[in-house]
């Protein structure tokens, strides 16, 4: 914290080189340790990136990583001042995968997902995307799932918090609470929404 909070604003690139090995020892290096106790627990999350500073100062002011769980579907975790934030996110898809998704959702499956999506927004998670204006062509506007077809992308996001916790090994059970209350949607997004041919 005490790093971050000396790279607040628009910090010169003095300074930024004055608290680099500081910011990777006490920043960057945290958050691949808990990525890494985080994979040890459970397999499905080995597959991870912890993002490295770049020009923007937003960079150095905020660590982010991800764990991927199938093509452009991932875990991403955020730090900064304001603490931990989690987010389970569909998104930048790719070719075919919106099209891929709005016949998941139009159909049997799409029940299941806004049950999903329902339940985690019950449990504090903002839902959120890149989302039309209009219902897409091709599906009646007065569909039933109208609003989960407009999106593009799907993210169910929330903050963990910056309490005590965070400093202690109970870092890695409060990423992996939010993990699982984060993975039906994630495992549906996997199971619907693959990579397009």
């Amino acid at each position: 914290m005490d790093v971050l909070w000396q790279l607040q604003g628009e910090p010169t690139h003095e300074t930024r080189e004055r608290y680099r090995a500081d910011r990777e020892r006490l920043v960057r290096q945290p958050m691949i340790a808990l990525l890494n106790d985080v994979a040890d627990t459970d397999p499905r999350y080995e597959d991870f990136s912890v993002w490295h500073y770049r020009t923007n100062a937003w960079w150095w002011q905020h660590q982010s990583a991800v764990i991927r769980l199938g093509r452009k579907i991932e875990i991403a975790l955020r730090f900064s001042l304001d603490g931990l934030h989690i987010q389970g996110a569909w998104w930048y898809p790719d070719p075919g995968q919106v099209d891929m998704f709005r016949k998941a959702v139009a159909g049997e499956g799409g029940r299941e997902l806004a049950a999903i999506v329902e339940g985690v927004r019950k449990k504090g998670y903002e839902i959120s995307g890149d989302v039309m204006k209009r219902p897409p062509r091709g599906y009646p506007v007065d569909h039933p799932r109208t609003d989960l077809l407009r999106h593009r992308s799907l993210i169910a996001a929330r903050p963990l918090g910056c309490e005590q916790w965070l400093h202690t090994p109970e870092a890695v059970d409060r990423v992996l609470a939010a993990a699982a209350d984060l993975d039906a949607l994630l495992m549906w997004l996997v199971r619907h929404v693959k990579r397009a041919a």
